[in-house]
């Protein structure tokens, strides 16, 4: 039997973060300082990373995608929402809707699957470091990365066929300040009880899986360095413990929003902007603080260009 999508609203209207004109000029500021002094940041950590021929280890590898990803992530909500801000009427069209809740998902599913391949290679590291070399080759390590590619693809594409399928015949009204999975399904003009239940068990279980990994693969890996204190040892402990810091940092706003049924909660949009523009922004920046063979190299990089 075909199933036809019988949508007839063409636009979306955003109601934003917030109605209040102070805090959505506070939020305008802030989002604005975000974006001039961190984005170019995580282009930095992404330039030096690529140039400086001594970060080629695997785990520069992985932190230059973090890098690239949540450089890319912080585009797909924070300029939208910066113009918006500025104007009266807030609209998307359902395209335009679709298009941002699919790079959204995209880009947020590789990321995490990002985040397991570099406990991966943490772990490899430290529990198996005489198999490091060969289990976390440039060949393996470019492997890994079409894989998380791929599959933050299929959760997404996942996302929008089951979107896709439902009816929009009005209200057509967005309680939110971008579109997403949990405010749009409401707004269908059918019961959507099972979609409902296939869109938490794709991003919902799926993150909560994830994170428990995460956080069990991190346990091993701090129970292997605990012991006497070494400068290996305490270098590993500053990583893992970074890593656990965006891992909490990343899956904490995503279990809140999509373990749960789809019911509106007072502290959503607060989650959500932090999961959606002020997390992204600042991952690659933490991780690079506690890395000392990123910062001598970003101080080369700029005091040589400063120079000349």
């Amino acid at each position: 039997m075909k199933i036809e999508n019988s949508t007839v609203v063409t636009e979306f209207i955003l109601l934003g973060l917030t109605q209040s004109q102070n805090i959505q000029l506070l939020v305008f500021v802030l989002i604005l300082i975000f974006y001039i002094i961190i984005l170019p940041g995580n282009f930095l950590i992404i330039f030096t990373i690529r140039s400086d021929p001594g970060l080629t280890a695997p785990l520069y590898f992985f932190l230059g995608n973090l890098a690239f990803l949540d450089a890319s992530y912080s585009f797909i909500v924070a300029p939208r929402m910066l113009v918006d801000f500025l104007s009266d009427k807030k609209v998307i069209s359902y395209r335009g809707c679709i298009t941002q809740l699919f790079f959204l998902h995209f880009l947020g599913g590789g990321e995490g699957l990002l985040l397991v391949v570099m406990a991966f290679d943490r772990y490899i590291a430290i529990c198996r470091p005489l198999h490091y070399s060969t289990v976390m080759s440039p060949r393996a390590c470019y492997a890994l990365l079409l894989v998380l590619w791929l599959g933050g693809f299929v959760h997404s594409i996942i996302q929008v066929a089951l979107i896709l399928r439902l009816p929009f015949c009005g209200p057509n009204r967005l309680d939110n300040f971008f579109c997403d999975v949990p405010q749009v399904i409401k707004l269908a003009c059918t019961d959507t009880f099972v979609v409902e239940l296939l869109m938490v068990f794709n991003s919902g279980l799926l993150t909560l899986l994830c994170f428990l990994g995460l956080l069990a693969s991190y346990a091993v890996i701090l129970c292997r360095v605990s012991g006497p204190a070494s400068e290996g040892k305490s270098k590993a402990l500053s990583t893992c413990t970074t890593h656990v810091i965006i891992i909490l940092l990343m899956f904490g706003p995503a279990i809140f929003i999509y373990t749960r049924p789809f019911t509106a909660l007072s502290a959503d949009k607060v989650v959500s902007f932090f999961h959606t523009v002020i997390f992204p922004l600042m991952n690659p920046v933490i991780y690079t603080l506690r890395n000392q063979e990123v910062k001598a190299s970003m101080r080369r990089i700029l005091s040589r260009h400063v120079f000349f």
